[in-house]
């Protein structure tokens, strides 16, 4: 006999649990949360750190989540989630003290409710910006953005939040059949490095796509991103979706979500490791806890956790006929190759004063802030692979952003923390020697001198401490992470949209009544990517429950 039964047990208390949880209780469902660690959110946590009297992010740094369905359907301002929305957007400094600021197209014009509005005035600033290095890529700016306003957006956000299609053609693929969309079919096919040679002519802004493109999905400039790749990094270096922070990191969005389910009688266990997947008559019958109780799914089991994880640590032997031929190539063939990142946060007395700030003052108050070489042919050419060789770059391409401006939580009074990105190698290519080396000295033998060039008061007497996470703490804490892969598998075309995962489970697996949803499945990384989302509307399709 079971010690305890719910309608819906779902496996790890991830940020796709805390989300798909609430929705199955407001279906009338009563739901179980099993999560191995000792906290729920998975990297949507916000830590103590870098030392005491500052707070951090782990993982996930920009959310947005009053984007979600979540955010209204739950009434997350009503939990405490709340959104204050910086004036700029993104910017890049170049070590030759030029700059450009995009500032957001769309801002947040009720916290409430997450409502957005047009800001023309802000795109004419962006504009002016982009201008000023090529009128030629501010008037692409100017197209791009009417694109990404009649048709690309509303698409966009309905391929990520709505059923996924019986055939391998969603929402994205309509813009490729559109002639009015501004997106010629080929585009899904070129690499990073064709896609900004085609839209751009100034290496100021190819080299601003890069970076952002690494920031949205992690590929390299050979990778090729498919237009979902393209679409998120020019909406990430133009500011089309509104820069926001969550009040308190984004811890604040796991505590809204736990608390709205717990209302709706959610219970949630946080170690608790699940050991087996209980399967009987072809079907997901509950779930076997590592400290050896037996837990009842009445109607069914989801898996918050990675295919691997799934396929070869939950299912035991009465489940092979399931793992077909097919499904087991598919396994060896997905790649987990990119999205290893260096990130931290570097705690400190006063703000960087960039050099770019002297002719552009919003530089200083930027959300998101490239630093990067202003060298074209380092940045799409060498970049990429020193990184590969050494494990990280010997001129860094940085990504800063200091959220203290912003949320005072963040900090004590007068001081500041700064979070940082530069992306790095899988664990596999350095010794665990290595990477230790790089987590003690990365920050003051190869960051502050770097970050001096920009901004001359970055010496280490402005710092108060530091901490860097690397790849090795996202594998260790997180098992779907492989080899640090903070996206659980590489965001390459082959792996987007119908492809992610295996293609045709549709977030369903072979077996009755067990579902999945995490980063390995359609909608990919990001806490608000629409993977457990698209889960529920499954389910609800599949018993006929409220959509």
């Amino acid at each position: 006999m079971a010690d305890r039964s719910y309608d819906a047990v779902i496996i790890g208390g991830g940020h796709h649990a805390t989300i798909l949880a609430p929705y199955l209780a407001k279906a009338g469902m009563s739901v179980g949360v099993f999560e191995k660690n000792d906290r729920l959110g998975g990297g949507c946590v916000t830590e103590d750190g870098p030392t005491a009297g500052f707070r951090m992010a782990f993982c996930a740094q920009y959310t947005r989540f009053y984007a979600h369905p979540a955010f209204r359907d739950f009434n997350l301002y009503d939990e405490g989630l709340r959104y204050v929305a910086p004036e700029t957007g993104a910017g890049i400094v170049f070590d030759d003290g030029s700059s450009i600021v995009t500032y957001p197209a769309w801002v947040l014009k009720d916290p409430r409710t997450g409502e957005s509005e047009f800001v023309e005035k802000n795109v004419k600033k962006t504009y002016d910006q982009i201008a000023q290095v090529s009128k030629v890529d501010a008037e692409t700016y100017i197209e791009l953005t009417e694109k990404f306003k009649e048709k690309w957006g509303r698409t966009f956000s309905r391929d990520r939040y709505s059923l996924l299609p019986s055939s391998g053609r969603g929402a994205l693929d309509e813009l490729l059949s559109d002639p009015e969309s501004g997106l010629d079919r080929e585009l899904q096919y070129m690499t990073v490095k064709q896609l900004a040679h085609y839209f751009f002519e100034s290496s100021e802004i190819r080299m601003f796509f890069y970076r952002g493109m690494l920031t949205s999905i992690g590929c390299c400039p050979d990778d090729v991103p498919g237009i979902e790749g393209l679409i998120g990094a020019l909406s990430v270096i133009f500011s089309w979706s509104p820069p926001s922070i969550a009040i308190g990191g984004s811890q604040a969005v796991t505590d809204a979500l736990v608390s709205a389910g717990k209302k709706l009688g959610v219970e949630y266990f946080v170690n608790s490791g699940v050991k087996k997947i209980i399967v009987r008559d072809g079907k997901a019958r509950g779930i076997l806890l590592e400290n050896g109780s037996e837990i009842e799914a009445k109607k069914l089991v989801i898996a918050d956790i990675g295919l691997l994880q799934l396929i070869n640590n939950l299912l035991g032997e009465e489940c092979k006929e399931y793992v077909t031929p097919y499904v087991r190539r598919r396994l060896r063939a997905i790649d987990h190759d990119r999205n290893q990142i260096l990130t931290g946060a570097v705690a400190v007395h006063e703000l960087p004063n960039y050099t770019a700030s002297q002719s552009n003052p919003d530089v200083n108050r930027t959300f998101r802030l490239y630093l990067c070489p202003n060298d074209l042919d380092y940045i799409q050419d060498k970049y990429w692979h020193e990184i590969r060789l050494m494990g990280y770059p010997s001129r860094l391409a940085l990504l800063t952003t200091a959220d203290s401006i912003w949320d005072r939580t963040r900090a004590p009074e007068g001081k500041h923390v700064i979070w940082f990105e530069e992306f790095t190698v899988p664990v596999r290519f350095l010794p665990y020697k290595e990477w230790r080396t790089i987590r003690e000295r990365f920050v003051e033998d190869h960051l502050l001198p770097e970050w001096e060039k920009y901004a001359p008061n970055m010496k280490k007497d402005n710092v108060i401490a530091y901490r860097v996470n690397t790849p090795v703490e996202d594998a260790e804490t997180h098992p779907d992470m492989i080899g640090g892969c903070f996206a659980n598998s590489s965001m390459i075309f082959s792996q987007m949209g119908w492809f992610r995962g295996i293609p045709g489970w549709r977030l369903r697996t072979p077996i009755k009544n067990l579902y999945i949803c995490s980063q390995d499945m359609p909608g990919g990384m990001g806490i608000a990517r629409g993977s457990s989302y698209r889960c529920y509307l499954t389910i609800a399709k599949d018993l006929g429950l409220a959509q």
